[in-house]
Formats: structure tokens, C-alpha cells, sequence
């Protein structure tokens, strides 16, 4: 954005002289109070709104230069009320814009499973489905899908997760880490949750009445505010949200006791004597033959073949989690470990207490990492 303003008759300007510029492939978090101007900000982009003056560009191009319809099929849109079509299949309405910009039906068909797989929805079993019959978790997992289908360089996301249950929340932003990491945009994400922005952002920029008041990565923000305002918004507790700038996937974690069910007792006892599978407390990690995991089992219970089912096995944690969203798991579990798994639910590690608190790191000691 290049000095963009909007006005709406001759009071003050919703959005004043704001200047910005998001990398390709980062998320970049507007947030700020009610009235700040990040939702016009954010619908300059697509020409919901437009500008008084300045200029949106994408890729150096003026989006005034483009056709509102053209422009619109080419950036992702993801808002708080989903709207998904009511009449239209949950297959159809993620292959809405793939229709629009001409695709063949089965380039359509192939990207809709894709995606579905991508968002944690079992395309033979949801593809069929109307929005009626999906929760709204499930609905805003088709928004995401919906707004990745015609394969945009950019997506708008206005407060994505911020009608949904604060379980259901976390769940969406962790799927959305992953789903970003699986398919890199270029993202403009409105909030007003600094918890959220820090954990989603690789930019946060704070609004106040129409303008930029500062824009930095979420360490920096946290360690060095411009003035009084963005300290008071971001909170006293700056350093308790330092625990939301370091990730599972970035410390060093136990390794899991995995044994995949139907293994034999005496193989599982020459994997403890040479050393390469130590129980926790005495119980192993059963999992099923594609690696997800099952639940804990107590390595004197086995007999001749670990046997084991289903069971409840919490936590389990993505490695995208936080460590404040990790901490928060196991105060609320009461277990000792977590059981940290990749994209595709297999076991990576364990995540303990002790391994949270060495993995942390203050607000200035990312800021200084980031910057050498």
C-alpha cells in the first residue's frame, strides 16, 4: 500500500495516508481497536472498497487497473461469516472460482480433493455434503479451501476464527500454519486478538484511527513498542506472550517410545536392550500401521504382540502448536507429556514442562536472533 486513504464524506479518514509492504509468501496481521481502519484497509485490497486516494498495488500493478470481477477470482477471501452457498454441495462450492476462471472439470475435481485432504476433510465423505451439515469449524476449513482453490498468490482473511469456540479457534489456526506451510500465499489477515496475531504473523502491524503506528515482526513488536499506545495494546504480560514466538517444531523434544500394534514382545525387547526404544514410566506408544497414535501402553501389560485400540491420548499437539498453547495442554490434561506429531498426525517427540522452559526465549532475545 502506497499512501492510501479513504474518506467517507468530510469527517475524518477511515484509513489515512497508510503505507505497508507485505513479502511474498509472509502473513502480515492488522490489528488494532474497533473503528482503527484494518477491515477498509483490508477490502481496499479486493476493491470492496475503494480508495480516496493512494494506490493498492500487487506485484507493482494498481489494482484500480483491473477489473473488480478479474481481480476478485485472483485473491483468496476468507471472512467470519464463511459464506458458503447454502444450495451449492461442499465440492461445489470450493470448485466455485476453478469454474469461473475456466478450468476443465477435471483439473477442478483433482484440486477440490486436494484441498478437502489438505483441510482435514475426507473428500469422499464431505464432497457430497451441504454447509448445513457441517459444524462451524468444519465451514470455516471449506472457507480456507475455498479461497486456496483457484491457486491465488494472495488471501484476505478478516477475522477467520473469531465466531468459533476458543477449542475449535486454536484447532483453525494450527490447520492454517500447516495448511500454509503445504501451499505458501501472501497473506493480509485482519484480528483484534494480539494472541492470535502473534502466533499467526510473521508481520503485525498496528492500526490506530487510520493509521500505521508500527509495523515489525511479532518479536520486535513484543520487545521494543513505538510508544505508550502499542505497549498498552499488546499488554503487560509481553514476556508470558514470548511463549507464543517459539514453536514445538523448533526445540529439542524427547524422543517418542513408538511401536506400531502387532509388534512382537521379544522385538520390542531388543529394541529397549540396544537402546533404541526407551518407555516413559514404563509404557510405550502404540501406533497403527500408518504411524498415527493409538494410546499409551503399559510395556508390563504386553503379552506375546503389543495389542492395543483406540483410546484417549492427550494431549496430542501439532508441531506448529506454541509453546504457550503446549503449556496450556498439559495444565489442562494434568499429563506429564505431550505427544507432538507432523502434518500427516505421526509422531515426532515428546513435549514436557522441563523442554518448554528451556525452549524459551524472552521477546528481545528473538528480536536480536532475528536481526543477526
Amino acid at each position: 500500500m502506497n499512501e492510501v486513504t479513504k474518506r467517507y464524506g468530510a469527517g475524518p479518514a477511515a484509513v489515512d495516508a497508510l503505507s505497508f509492504t507485505v513479502p511474498a509468501g509472509k502473513v502480515c496481521v492488522l490489528i488494532g481497536p474497533s473503528g482503527c481502519g484494518k477491515t477498509t484497509a483490508l477490502r481496499m485490497v479486493n476493491r470492496l472498497v475503494e480508495p480516496t486516494s493512494g494506490s493498492v498495488l500487487l506485484d507493482d500493478v494498481d489494482v484500480r487497473t483491473r477489473k473488480p470481477a478479474l481481480l476478485r477470482r485472483e485473491i483468496g477471501y476468507v471472512i467470519q461469516q464463511v459464506g458458503l452457498l447454502p444450495h451449492l454441495t461442499i465440492a461445489a462450492n470450493v470448485g466455485a472460482v476453478p469454474r469461473l476462471l475456466g478450468w476443465d472439470r477435471e483439473r477442478i475435481d483433482a484440486r477440490v480433493r486436494q484441498l478437502l485432504t489438505l483441510v482435514g476433510l475426507a473428500p469422499d465423505t464431505y464432497g457430497r455434503r451441504y454447509p448445513g451439515e457441517l459444524s462451524g469449524g468444519q465451514q470455516q476449513r471449506v472457507g480456507l479451501a475455498r479461497a486456496l482453490a483457484g491457486d491465488p498468490p494472495l488471501m484476505l482473511m478478516d477475522e477467520p476464527f473469531s465466531a468459533v469456540d476458543p477449542i475449535t479457534r486454536e484447532r483453525l489456526q494450527n490447520d492454517f500454519l500447516l495448511l500454509h506451510r503445504a501451499e505458501p500465499k501472501t497473506v493480509l489477515f485482519v484480528s483484534h486478538d494480539i494472541d492470535e496475531a502473534v502466533k499467526m504473523a510473521d508481520l503485525i502491524a498496528v492500526m490506530r484511527d487510520g493509521a500505521l503506528v508500527q509495523i515489525a515482526p511479532p518479536a520486535e513488536l513484543l520487545a521494543n513498542p513505538a510508544d505508550a499506545f502499542v505497549a498498552d495494546f499488546v499488554g503487560a504480560d509481553r514476556a508470558l506472550k514470548g511463549l507464543a514466538l517459539t514453536r514445538l517444531e523448533d526445540i529439542d523434544l524427547r524422543p517418542a517410545p513408538v511401536v506400531e500394534v502387532g509388534a512382537e514382545r521379544e522385538a520390542i525387547e531388543r529394541r529397549i536392550a540396544a537402546g533404541d526404544l526407551v518407555p516413559v514410566d514404563g509404557a510405550l506408544l502404540a501406533v497403527d500401521a500408518r504411524g498415527r497414535p493409538l494410546r499409551w501402553v503399559a510395556l508390563e501389560s504386553v503379552g506375546s504382540r503389543l495389542d492395543a485400540t483406540p483410546g484417549r491420548l492427550e494431549p496430542v499437539l501439532p508441531a506448529v502448536a506454541t509453546l504457550r498453547d503446549a503449556l496450556a495442554a498439559l495444565f489442562e490434561t494434568g499429563a506429564g507429556f505431550g505427544v507432538v506429531v507432523d502434518r500427516f498426525r505421526r509422531p515426532i517427540g515428546l513435549v514436557g514442562v522441563d523442554a518448554i522452559a528451556g525452549g524459551l526465549s524472552t521477546p528481545a532475545e528473538q528480536a536480536a536472533g532475528a536481526d543477526g
